[in-house]
């Protein structure tokens, strides 16, 4: 008895979760004693269940970027000692670029100075091997003895389309400095 009711629920829940449209009615075939037959012609059904449309659209999402993470490595860097009045304090200044696409070469050339500021001039250079995708993270640095100064960072060369770049100044050429900078006196060159 409990299956016959659960078959009637089955067979119930399965013929109201569809629309049937009957498009053809059918015909049983006759029979004649004699053992001739005529064909019949089953019924036809339409059956529309459900519609569904696979489309595409643009939305701004979040997709993780890799980002070589920089291990520490023992090189020698540069120290400038600044003698000037005032209390000096060691620090380290460092210049970073994100770059993808080209691998590039980061290199400070120059540290200019004036009374109150200090340029790190870097040069960011292609060095034509494919970084296949991938988005590294470039760096050099140059230790300084000096009483506390504002650092501007400079790069020489093509600023990479990255957000973490907005930390920079860029300029095409060495020639397309600002007066201010053009004018800071040379106190380091590599």
């Amino acid at each position: 008895m409990k299956t016959r009711i659960v078959s009637i629920f089955a067979l119930a829940a399965v013929l109201t979760s569809c629309d049937i449209n009957k498009t053809e009615s059918g015909e049983m075939p006759e029979v004649d004693v004699e053992v001739e037959a005529e064909s019949g012609d089953l019924p036809e059904y339409d059956v529309d269940w459900m519609d569904v449309d696979v489309s595409t659209t643009t939305k701004m999402v979040e997709v993780p970027k890799l980002v070589v993470v920089m291990e520490e490595e023992e090189v020698e860097v540069p120290v400038i000692d600044f003698d000037m009045p005032g209390e000096k304090a060691e620090r380290t200044l460092t210049v970073e670029t994100e770059i993808s696409g080209n691998d590039m070469n980061l290199e400070i050339q120059q540290v200019r100075a004036t009374r109150n500021k200090l340029y790190v001039i870097a040069t960011l250079e292609d060095s034509d091997m494919d970084l296949e995708g991938k988005t590294v993270r470039k760096q050099d640095q140059v230790m300084i003895n000096a009483p506390q100064l504002d650092v501007e960072y400079v790069i020489v060369g093509e600023r990479p389309e990255r957000i973490f770049n907005d930390n920079n100044r860029y300029f095409t050429t060495m020639a397309d400095l600002d007066e201010d900078i053009a004018n800071a006196k040379v106190i380091y060159e590599d």
